[in-house]
């Protein structure tokens, strides 16, 4: 038996079934369906409710974050953090070509350019050691206390790691070179709730912090995201701008600054705090289901993403490195075509037609993540549900 088979029969024996296993579905064990019919029984479905303001609580609570504010998605609470930040026109945000690519596209919403740097073998987050040597070569501070981009003239204003499949990058390291060359850290977390850098949650080391609650997350609100602020000023400022910059009033409409629509619903965010509720039950048994991965494929030709020695990840999702592209596929094809879903790491940000012109340097750690990683299926396995 190939190892490949093997690995599709133990992960049918591990989710107990012979029928379509996907990569990461949510789980509902708990008061879902009750807080959410509460919302309708209460018409209060949208911006409007207790739930925002619970969901906010239990995130700050969690995570340690000064203020979370919570937003429609995880994109639009990157874009009201780099807005925030001062990010605009021209200015170049420093981040990594392997990422999702809503990171790339909020920062392009404010008509910044994402620049990229390689990844950590550490991590597959942002490399620090890579940032540096870039910045070294092709950076400044000029008079004002500004980097500045050497060839372009361009501000490099801002940096943004991508916690990737929840395993923190070097925020250390990182945090003292944007100390060192005055720029501004934004952690984009969205695929890390639950995941800390030596006992501190991420998204609490920058400025800002982003999380996302969408469907394939560790906990989902439908769609959701989340800014996390260290500074309470800041706080005020996102819940303000993300109502559209409304200043109170029994009824009048008077807007004092640009803003955004980009409140969460209450029923979005009811279904978010039944979800907080179970959501160290999901953190125990991902991390129970990585343990049963990282033995499985233990003296294999597959090496599985453990979490960095520095960190506790939340796994969330799973993956293996193969030997090479071709084993990747050979993967790829038989899993999918034996009902486990497994995919390929997103295609480098930077070989998409919209960021193909953005400034880069050697990506090799990113080149070979690409074409040798596969993500494999990263659903909490629950026996019991679990209703308070």
């Amino acid at each position: 038996m190939t190892m490949i088979k093997a690995f599709i029969n133990y992960a049918q024996d591990l989710y107990q079934t012979r029928e379509f296993i996907p990569l990461h579905a949510p789980s509902f064990q708990g008061n879902e369906r009750f807080y959410v019919v509460d919302t309708i029984d209460s018409t209060f479905v949208s911006s409007v409710g207790k739930y925002v303001d619970q969901f906010e609580s239990s995130i700050e609570e969690f995570t340690s974050a000064n203020k979370a504010v919570a937003t429609v998605n995880g994109t639009a609470a990157l874009h009201a953090a780099l807005f925030m930040a001062g990010v605009g026109a021209r200015d170049l945000v420093i981040t990594q070509a392997l990422t999702f690519v809503a990171t790339c596209n909020a920062i392009s919403h404010l008509g910044a350019e994402p620049l990229f740097v390689d990844i950590s073998k550490k991590s597959l987050g942002l490399c620090p050691e890579s940032t540096e040597a870039f910045l070294i070569e092709n950076a400044f501070i000029n008079d004002d206390g500004y980097c500045i981009h050497r060839q372009t003239n361009r501000h490099i204003r801002a940096l943004v790691p991508m916690h990737t499949f929840g395993h923190p990058v070097e925020l250390d390291e990182i945090t003292e070179l944007c100390s060192r060359w005055n720029i501004i850290l934004i952690e984009d977390s969205a695929e890390s709730l639950g995941s800390y850098y030596k006992g501190q949650h991420t998204g609490t080391f920058g400025r800002f912090g982003v999380l996302s609650f969408n469907g394939n997350k560790v906990i989902t609100t439908g769609g959701g995201g989340m800014i996390l602020c260290q500074d309470n000023a800041d706080g005020i400022h996102a819940k303000h701008i993300t109502t559209t910059a409304k200043k109170p009033h029994a009824y009048e409409f008077f807007h004092d600054e640009l803003g955004f629509n980009y409140r969460m619903p209450n029923i979005n965010a009811a279904l978010g705090c039944a979800q907080m509720e179970s959501l160290q039950l999901f953190l125990d048994k991902k991390r129970e289901l990585a343990d049963c991965y990282s033995q499985f494929f233990a003296g294999s030709e597959f090496k599985f993403v453990e979490e960095p020695g520095y960190a506790k990840s939340n796994y969330w999702l799973n993956a293996v490195i193969c030997e090479s592209s071709r084993a990747r596929d050979n993967f790829l094809k038989e899993t999918n075509e034996n009902g486990v879903m497994t995919r390929p790491v997103w295609q480098l940000m930077n070989r998409l037609p919209m960021f193909s012109g953005c400034i880069k340097n050697d990506l090799p750690v990113s080149e070979y993540i690409e074409g040798t990683l596969v993500n494999i299926p990263s659903s909490p396995i629950i026996n019991e549900p679990v209703i308070k």
